[in-house]
């Protein structure tokens, strides 16, 4: 099969799935959060837990009325573990949430919108050398906090897409997130709701253990994206 069609037969599989996953969930209305900052936080105080954790953790923030970059950077690391508690590992995120801080204070002066105008890849760089910023933190910063095209790749997304033959189950971060951004048109509204699909595909059916492959909306495809 020659690349040129062999891209083609992709980029309709990962169409076919969008349309499927939408029309089974509908608008998934993602990243809920009502600043771009807010939406920052929550992206770092995300890893290793689920969003319900995280959402009581942002609203002890926003009880305490410092979810604020410089009220935050502020804070006594033990005052703001014990302020995100709910979001686990806290003394862990309250260190990357202060370094992230940092960063934002001193190279945009805590200004999304001097941020947003950055170059993607040299703020994808820059994001990166922020000490507990790993590639899915920052990609969705790009995304859901500051509007750019950019995928975002996580467990779900690997654990659906080498289930359905579209990559290896030990693919890497890039190569996965390559997939999307080759075989999709380069739009932040789709990026944002497909990913978001994807979330709640693997919550609700690709499990895991015991996925529910039966009543799963991409099961009617019988697997085929070609």
């Amino acid at each position: 099969m020659r690349h040129e069609d062999k891209l083609t037969r992709t980029s309709k599989g990962l169409y076919i799935i969008y349309k499927n996953l939408h029309k089974s969930f509908g608008p998934q209305h993602w990243w809920p959060g009502e600043t771009p900052f807010e939406v920052m936080v929550g992206a770092i105080l995300t890893q290793n837990t689920n969003w319900q954790n995280v959402e009581r953790a942002i609203a002890n923030l926003k009880k305490n009325k410092v979810l604020d970059p410089k009220k935050l950077s502020q804070l006594p690391h033990k005052k703001l573990a014990k302020m995100i508690r709910s979001a686990g590992y806290f003394n862990i995120k309250a260190k990357r949430l202060k370094n992230f801080l940092k960063f934002y204070l001193e190279s945009y002066n805590a200004d999304a919108r001097k941020m947003r105008q950055a170059d993607t890849q040299v703020l994808s760089n820059e994001l990166l050398k922020v000490n507990g910023v790993g590639e899915e933190t920052a990609d969705s910063i790009l995304l859901y906090a500051l509007n750019k095209p950019v995928f975002v790749v996580d467990a779900y997304t690997k654990r659906i897409y080498s289930r359905h033959g579209f990559i290896a189950e030990d693919a890497r971060y890039q190569a996965v997130k390559e997939l999307f951004m080759k075989n999709l048109k380069n739009d932040v509204q789709l990026f944002n709701e497909y990913h978001a699909l994807l979330v709640r595909l693997g919550k609700e059916y690709c499990l895991k253990s015991k996925p529910r492959c039966d009543s799963c909306p991409l099961s009617k495809q019988n697997h085929k994206y070609d």
